[in-house]
């Protein structure tokens, strides 16, 4: 057993690959599955993926339904556990401490898309418990300013209705809706708390377009506001 959680803690592209199998023929067997907007995903280059979050599913559902391998931060009460702690470093997730701003894993983000690889994150920092968008933390505004990546929204239903083995018997719907890159608006050098929060409000409508209304939650109001001003 040790040594096989040794060999996990290494990132090694054949597990990770041989876990995505997995994970689709698990979504195949079990969900009605659908993607759509791959044409949208840039084949290399930094990027930055932005989800809403609805299940614990939701990080290996968002790997599987892109082109590219992916990068993950993972809330920190996931690497607790020794063996979980394994399994998801060697998936490429790194741990990120909720509630405060992490400065280590804004570093590790800023070195993944440095290096041109892809990175995703659900900007909400929770599962939504309504299945609807909640208000957004700043992190995925500042990691995107601080990197200049572009920035891919990627919107999800269905996952709310995983609720134990028994729910995987009716075959629930799910489906991931990825949309076109975009860059935020040019900002000044110092930003107010206030103007980040209105940056990441920007890149959640961004996710919203993707959704149907009843999942747009708090940022439905704000979708009809930006279309009358425009």
């Amino acid at each position: 057993m040790t040594f096989l959680l040794a060999i996990l803690g290494r990132e090694m592209p054949w597990f990770y690959y041989i876990i995505k199998l997995k994970i689709r023929v698990l979504l195949f067997l079990f969900t009605r599955y659908q993607v759509n907007g791959k044409e949208n995903i840039p084949s290399q280059g930094p990027l930055l993926i932005v989800a809403n979050h609805l299940n614990l599913a939701d990080p290996p559902i968002v790997g599987v339904s892109l082109t590219r391998r992916v990068r993950f931060m993972a809330k920190e009460e996931l690497f607790r556990s020794r063996f979980s702690r394994y399994i998801i470093t060697a998936l490429g997730a790194f741990p990120v401490h909720r509630g405060r701003v992490d400065r280590a894993a804004l570093r590790q983000a800023d070195r993944i898309l440095a290096d041109g690889l892809a990175l995703a994150m659900f900007p909400e920092a929770t599962r939504s418990k309504n299945a609807q968008l909640q208000p957004v933390f700043p992190g995925s505004a500042l990691i995107a300013l601080r990197s200049g990546a572009p920035i891919l929204p990627v919107g999800i239903t269905g996952t709310e209705k995983i609720k134990g083995a028994t729910s995987l018997l009716r075959r629930p719907q799910i489906t991931v809706n990825i949309g076109r890159p975009f860059h935020l608006p040019p900002v000044n050098d110092k930003l107010s708390k206030t103007e980040l929060a209105e940056l990441a409000n920007f890149i959640m409508v961004r996710i919203a377009e993707l959704l149907p209304t009843e999942y747009q939650g708090h940022y439905a109001e704000q979708r009809k506001s930006d279309a009358i001003k425009d």
